[in-house]
C-alpha cells in the first residue's frame, strides 16, 4: 500500500475515532470507500432511481424549491461494531448556473432506523432552506440537536404533499431494492469528507468554496448533475 493511501486510511480511522467518542460509528464501506469518482457514479444511479419511485411523486417539485441535495447512494445499517452503520454522499447546491460541483460527505450513526431486516439503503436528502444548508457548511451537523431544523421524512406527510405546504428544512427519500425504506435520522452526524474532497479536485477542498464555484471543477461529475437538472 502506498503512502497516499496510508495516510487516506489514517484520515479515516482518525474521523473514525472522533465519532466513536461522540457516540456515532461510521460505516467500513463508508471508511473503504476510496475512488471519489464511485461516489459520484452511484449518486447518479440514486437520482434515477428517485424520478422512477412512485412513491414520491413530488419530487420534482421539491427538486425546483430545494437549495441542495444530499445524497448517499449506499446506507448500510449494522456490521461495525454494535449498530453502528453509515454511508458517503454528494452534496451540490443549485444556483443560477445551475447545479454546483459535488463537496463529498460522511453520514454516520450509533442507531439509524432502518426498517427490520434492510441492511442497505440509498437516501436523497432535499435541503429546503438556507439555514440548513449553512448548519451542513458547519463541521459536523448533528441531526435533532440544531434548534430550529426540522427534517421531513417520507411515510410522515411527504408523498402527496404539495410544493406549498411541506413547511420543512430538510426533506428526506431513502429506499432499498425498489422500496421505501423507513429511516430515522435522528443523532446521525453529518460532517465533510476531507479525503475525497481534496482528491477529487486535487487540492485542499472546503464545501463552501467548492459550491461557489471559484476554482474547483471536475468534469466527473457532468453526468450526476446533468440528471439533476432533468429533474427540475
Amino acid at each position: 500500500m502506498n503512502t497516499c493511501s496510508n495516510t487516506r486510511l489514517s484520515r479515516r480511522a482518525m474521523i473514525l475515532g472522533a465519532s466513536m467518542l461522540a457516540g456515532v460509528a461510521l460505516a467500513p464501506a463508508a471508511m473503504a470507500e476510496s475512488d471519489a469518482q464511485q461516489v459520484v457514479d452511484r449518486a447518479r444511479i440514486t437520482v434515477e432511481d428517485l424520478r422512477k419511485d412512485k412513491a414520491f411523486g413530488n419530487a420534482r417539485d421539491l427538486m425546483k424549491r430545494a437549495r441542495a441535495v444530499l445524497i448517499i447512494p449506499r446506507l448500510y445499517k449494522g456490521g461495525f461494531f454494535v449498530g453502528g452503520e453509515g454511508g458517503t454522499g454528494v452534496l451540490l447546491t443549485h444556483g443560477t448556473a445551475g447545479w454546483s460541483q459535488p463537496a463529498f460527505y460522511y453520514l454516520g450513526s450509533a442507531s439509524f432506523g432502518l426498517q427490520i431486516g434492510l441492511e442497505q439503503a440509498e437516501m436523497v436528502m432535499f435541503i429546503m432552506t438556507q439555514k440548513a444548508l449553512d448548519a451542513l457548511y458547519e463541521n459536523e451537523f448533528k441531526v435533532g440537536a440544531n434548534a430550529g431544523i426540522t427534517i421531513l421524512t417520507l411515510g410522515s406527510g411527504v408523498e402527496g404533499a404539495t410544493t406549498s405546504n411541506i413547511g420543512a428544512d430538510i426533506v428526506t427519500w431513502a429506499s432499498a431494492s425498489g422500496a421505501y425504506a423507513g429511516v430515522s435520522l435522528n443523532g446521525s452526524v453529518i460532517k465533510p469528507d476531507n479525503d475525497d474532497n481534496n482528491s477529487f479536485y486535487g487540492k485542499p477542498a472546503k464545501p463552501r468554496n467548492i459550491h461557489a464555484g471559484t476554482g474547483y471543477t471536475n468534469t466527473g461529475s457532468a453526468g450526476l448533475r446533468q440528471s439533476l437538472a432533468t429533474m427540475r
